[in-house]
């Protein structure tokens, strides 16, 4: 979606509240997906010499647990919020995705939003212990423990244990 700040900023009817639905699914966000359609909240208030821009959705994502491998579905939030001036305009460093006549790409701004938000490493749960170098199963599963432990897995990293005495 694609809104006209400089032309709202002039003669906008304020507030308007845009719903709509957005499709991340071609994004790569650490690995992880967006595979379900985001609801999305656009509102832009006009204020004094200035617009009240908030962006609200909620995404699901789902990618692999970096430690274990399993599928791993997780709610990411995104609430934004920016003031822009019209001297933001012209500015090069402005970090909304705006061209140079005004016009806000809602969606890029979405995306740089559900971007900032996907952690960089998902997780099944916390306390993941992940796989176990013996066998490959997941170490809450495994009987072999102690025994991945106190058997170095590379014979050159044995040097390693010895400077923990």
């Amino acid at each position: 979606m694609l809104f006209d700040l400089r032309k709202f900023l002039s003669a906008g009817v304020s507030p308007t509240v845009k719903r709509f639905t957005a499709d991340l699914s071609s994004g790569d966000y650490f690995g992880a997906k967006v595979s379900a359609p985001v609801e999305v909240t656009f509102t832009a208030q006009r204020l004094e010499g200035e617009v009240d821009l908030r962006l609200e959705a909620v995404a699901t994502i789902s990618g692999v647990c970096a430690r274990c491998l399993d599928p791993v579905t997780q709610e990411c939030n995104v609430d934004s919020h920016w003031i822009v001036r019209e001297c933001d305009f012209d500015d090069e460093d402005f970090e909304l995705p705006m061209d140079g006549n005004g016009i806000l790409d809602v969606d890029a701004w979405l995306n740089q939003e559900v971007s900032l938000e996907v952690p960089p490493v998902l997780l099944c749960s916390p306390d993941c212990l992940g796989l176990c170098p013996v066998c490959g199963k997941k170490r809450q599963d495994c009987s072999c423990q102690v025994a991945a432990e106190s058997t170095p897995v590379d014979e050159r990293l044995s040097i390693l244990k010895s400077l923990l005495n």
